[in-house]
């Protein structure tokens, strides 16, 4: 059972996917925090894998440990510091993937990812101070079956992000491709008998998957430092409706997936009231996740665990769910494990002062 942190009685803190139109003018909307639609998987944890007949493998790796690992978490910047040791007494060879959220395709949703190309975190790492320039795989889900090589022989993208730039043209298709992908779930579109045809729009509604791979040695019985930073997509709405009359099913949820208690929602109810009385918009609400268990793919348990969450300014709060969590600073919350197995990823709530 989950266990709510308590740092200060009107900031929680604690412990997983985030939520994303079409136009320019929807972008906007969800940079500021608009109701997304479009889900966004978590970003996760670095893990071992394989190069198989269909891309990527997840692996265990039962030599190279991680000895340390430093998370932090904020609306604007995630970094990832880790310390990986190689227990064995003979050099180890291995790809070491980093999973990109998932993209699922909705042509009524709006897109929360920070920028419009194949990188769209702006993932960076490194590994012992020296850049790292990984490879990209890029495959399309349609009901959990892979249909890249559908897409690729039509002469589509993989990648649905040029949707939004208006560049994906799918109605100029053949009817019967269109036809097979429709009863695929690749995409969708409405069937006019009168002209016997489909007619426009045809919406992508796939779901691309995306990972970085790189190649490491890690030296028999050495130390490895590898760092990453990209923005996360935050998903959110344009108010904090669980707060509010009829929100009840909506605060069950906060509370399952962040530990939001009624301390919390009394606090935020009243600044929301203070500030709505100043003529102020008040606050938002934004979601943060991490997947953290892809960290048990390497040998052993994480030996020192450091969570950094930073809420990013005195007038918001942030609820999650953990234990032993502290206050540090103005912002900022700490948790720290030893000998740590990650059973359950994390997940963050922002409740954001929106400043006019």
């Amino acid at each position: 059972m989950k266990s709510p942190a308590r740092a200060n009685p009107r900031h929680r803190t604690a412990f997983a996917p985030w939520r994303g139109r079409r136009a320019k003018a929807a972008l906007c909307a969800a940079a500021g925090g608009g109701l997304l639609a479009l889900s966004v998987g978590a970003a996760a944890n670095d893990t071992s894998a394989e190069l198989g007949a269909g891309g990527l493998v997840y692996a265990r790796s039962n030599e190279v440990s991680i000895e340390s690992e430093t998370l932090f978490l904020s609306m604007d910047r995630v970094t990832v510091d880790y310390v990986f040791r190689n227990t064995a007494d003979y050099d180890v060879e291995t790809i070491v993937a980093f999973p990109m959220p998932d993209i699922e395709m909705d042509p009524y949703g709006a897109v929360s990812i920070p920028r419009f190309d194949d990188n769209f975190l702006g993932f960076t790492v490194e590994a012992d101070g020296r850049t790292i320039a990984p490879e990209l795989q890029q495959r399309a889900f349609a009901n959990g079956v892979d249909v890249t090589e559908l897409l690729t022989e039509a002469g589509l993208p993989v990648s649905p992000l040029s949707y939004y730039s208006d560049t994906l043209d799918l109605a100029s298709l053949p009817q019967e491709t269109i036809a097979e992908f429709v009863e695929r779930g690749i995409v969708m579109a409405e069937y006019d008998p009168a002209q016997g045809r489909y007619v426009e729009p045809v919406e992508p509604i796939w779901t691309l998957k995306s990972a970085y791979w790189w190649r490491m040695t890690f030296p028999a019985g050495a130390d490895v430092s590898v760092h990453h930073d990209y923005t996360p997509a935050v998903g959110g709405t344009v108010d904090v409706y669980f707060i509010e009359e009829g929100g009840k099913e909506m605060l069950a949820s906060r509370e399952e997936t962040y530990c939001v208690d009624q301390s919390f929602v009394k606090g935020l109810r009243r600044r929301q009231s203070e500030a709505r009385a100043r003529g102020e918009y008040g606050y938002t609400e934004h979601w943060l996740s991490y997947v953290l268990t892809t960290g048990a793919n390497w040998a052993g348990r994480i030996g020192h665990f450091r969570l950094i969450i930073d809420k990013g300014s005195v007038d918001n709060l942030v609820s999650f769910c953990g234990e032993g969590v502290t206050k540090t600073g103005p912002t900022t919350f700490e948790m720290e494990k030893t000998e740590f197995w990650p059973q359950e990823d994390l997940h963050v709530l922002f409740a954001t002062k929106v400043v006019q």
